[in-house]
């Protein structure tokens, strides 16, 4: 999951960034609400850790932004701000939850997980499709409890689509999504091609993955 952190504290947005990356997310710093408006408006971010109290203005403002768009993104509120006011204003306009600091990092993490799992409308760790089983926590893949053993990329990248399963993901959606920012990449190779078919011959040893559609010159849709 892509997960950009607003906080203008560089030292907790190191530690923050430090540990979101040791469990799997792939994450981005913005230290003020500009920097922040502009990386929500040129990537697709799972989730907004956001801080209230930056340099060139207040959080809330930020919030207000991105619910106007409609934007599924979660949004976790982390301020040292913990009067009820404060929380309550922030749920009103559309935070998912409110983390007052201090807060522990195992804290978060499990707070992060349960809002994005809650939002992509799944209930426990688990996704299945088509008899497959993806564990989510522990990166496994399973067929007919069968374990299939797929790399890390691999294995987002059937996440995200099954998450996304019935819509079309473009190559750009699923470079962006597994490797961050689109600007640090070059999305006219065909890394993303490689990966598909390497984790299509895997899935297609167990069953036939006629339900794994290519979209010519556009990418790729799981269907249900």
């Amino acid at each position: 999951m892509n997960v950009l952190i607003v906080e203008d504290n560089k030292e907790l947005a190191a530690e923050v960034y430090d540990f979101l990356c040791k469990a799997g997310y792939i994450c981005k710093i913005a230290n003020n609400c500009s920097d922040a408006l502009e990386e929500f408006t040129g990537n697709d971010y799972d989730a907004m850790l956001l801080d209230l109290g930056l340099p060139d203005g207040d959080g809330f403002d930020v919030l207000q932004t991105v619910r106007k768009t409609k934007s599924k993104m979660a949004v976790i509120v982390l301020t040292a701000r913990g009067e009820l006011d404060d929380r309550i204003n922030g749920l009103h306009l559309g935070a998912d939850d409110y983390l007052t600091k201090p807060f522990a990092l195992t804290e978060l993490s499990a707070r992060l997980f349960a809002v994005i799992r809650r939002i992509h409308g799944f209930t426990l760790n688990n996704l299945s499709i088509h008899g497959f089983l993806l564990q989510l926590q522990d990166y496994k893949v399973t067929f007919n409890d069968v374990p299939i053993n797929l790399t890390k990329k691999e294995f987002d990248i059937f996440q995200y689509l099954v998450l996304n399963k019935n819509r079309v993901i473009t190559r750009l959606q699923l470079t962006e999504h597994i490797w961050g920012d689109i600007l640090e990449v070059n999305s006219d190779s065909n890394f993303i091609d490689v990966h598909v078919r390497n984790l299509r011959k895997k899935l297609d040893k167990h069953r036939s993955i006629d339900w794994f559609e290519t979209v010519r010159n556009v990418g790729y849709r799981i269907n249900e």
